[in-house]
């Protein structure tokens, strides 16, 4: 098992943009020391919690901070961006990347970003254009010869030579293209249906484990419309993880602290909103009212001690059937950075060690 990190980024709404910015680069300046695998940046636009915009932006500043880390957007959101300028962008960025580049897209769930750009969510319009803006952009990036793609949503042109000498000759530095990770939140998820039915990365967002199993499910019907066998080795579970010294200290630190906050006065009251509570419990029958930061930190956070943290996920592990990449959920805890440090070190070197066993009974599966 490998460990990566997935920052929304989310910062408070007292937060500075560059404020937020600069702590979001530092965090990756440590996953890149410590010697984390990957790390995904999500783009939001109309989520005060959640204040960035470009994603790109950040990684093309932490690529060149960092050494061995591999970033990626997590994910663009393809319903607000024009495929023929995302496909440049992101082959582009591919190649300040020196070839470190994932590219996650995602199909936008707030609808408050749906009413900015006019996409009507309601109706899966978003899942629609998501389909259609990777279709153009994956042809751009590997169909050598000219075409015009008339779709619903967009019409596109990889014109032939024009003058001579101008011509489409921007590619990604990856060949055929950087490894595309899609993430998905909803029980029957289309979007993971979809990274099983291409051989896309498949990343499940924070939730309960009894909830999250059912994702592999969606992974395997999308694999089966398309003859593919998914490896759970490229399944990422995102989650909330507080590491410390002792059980008390974690608690205090997670509960207690911007965990904690920006659960209660923003992931919660959103989920409710939308009706999404379900996705938090351990069990249908448990009402919504139950549904508080401490429930959640029980049930579905790891938090604690390092051999704890080892101990649950484990527990998540048996529980799922097996997955290949554990993503830290990021917070902003630049008020108590060597906390966070301290956790993401603890994690790295106390806690994975006590877990390689895990990696090898996958292998034998």
């Amino acid at each position: 098992m490998e460990i990566g990190y997935f920052t929304m980024p989310s910062h408070p709404p007292e937060c500075g943009l560059k404020e937020g910015n600069d702590w979001d680069l530092q965090v990756m300046r440590w996953l890149d020391e410590l010697g984390y695998q990957e790390a995904w940046v999500g783009e939001h636009h109309t989520a005060p919690w959640e204040p960035n915009p470009t994603p790109d932006l950040l990684i093309a500043q932490a690529l060149m901070q960092t050494k061995k880390l591999r970033i990626g957007p997590g994910g663009f959101l393809l319903p607000y961006h024009h495929p023929a300028e995302l496909a440049n962008r992101v082959a582009m960025l591919d190649h300040l990347s020196e070839g470190r580049l994932n590219f996650g897209v995602a199909a936008s769930g707030l609808p408050s970003d749906w009413a900015m750009f006019n996409v009507d969510g309601m109706s899966g319009q978003n899942r629609d254009m998501t389909r259609e803006a990777l279709e153009i952009i994956l042809k751009l990036w590997t169909e050598p010869a000219p075409f015009t793609h008339k779709g619903k949503f967009w019409t596109v042109t990889k014109p032939d030579t024009m003058f001579d000498f101008l011509k489409p000759h921007i590619k990604p530095l990856q060949a055929p293209h950087p490894p595309i990770g899609v993430a998905g939140l909803s029980k029957n998820s289309d979007t993971l249906k979809l990274a099983g039915e291409r051989g896309f990365i498949p990343m499940s967002l924070n939730l309960n484990p009894a909830y999250v199993s059912s994702h592999w499910e969606s992974v395997e019907i999308g694999a089966a419309k398309t003859g593919r066998k998914p490896n759970r080795a490229d399944w990422r579970l995102v989650r909330e993880v507080f590491v410390a010294d002792t059980d008390e200290e974690a608690w205090k630190l997670s509960t207690g602290d911007m965990m904690g906050r920006m659960m209660s006065e923003y992931f919660l009251p959103l989920l409710g909103h939308f009706g999404f509570k379900d996705y938090l419990k351990h069990a249908p029958d448990v009402p919504d009212s139950d549904v508080t930061v401490e429930y959640c930190a029980k049930r579905n956070w790891i938090v604690g001690s390092p051999a704890t943290v080892a101990e649950k996920i484990e527990k998540i592990y048996d529980e799922v059937g097996g997955f290949g990449v554990l993503l830290v959920f990021g917070f902003d805890y630049k008020h108590k950075a060597e906390a966070w440090h301290h956790s993401l070190s603890l994690l790295k070197n106390e806690v994975m060690p006590r877990l390689t066993h895990l990696g090898s009974a996958k292998k034998a599966a």
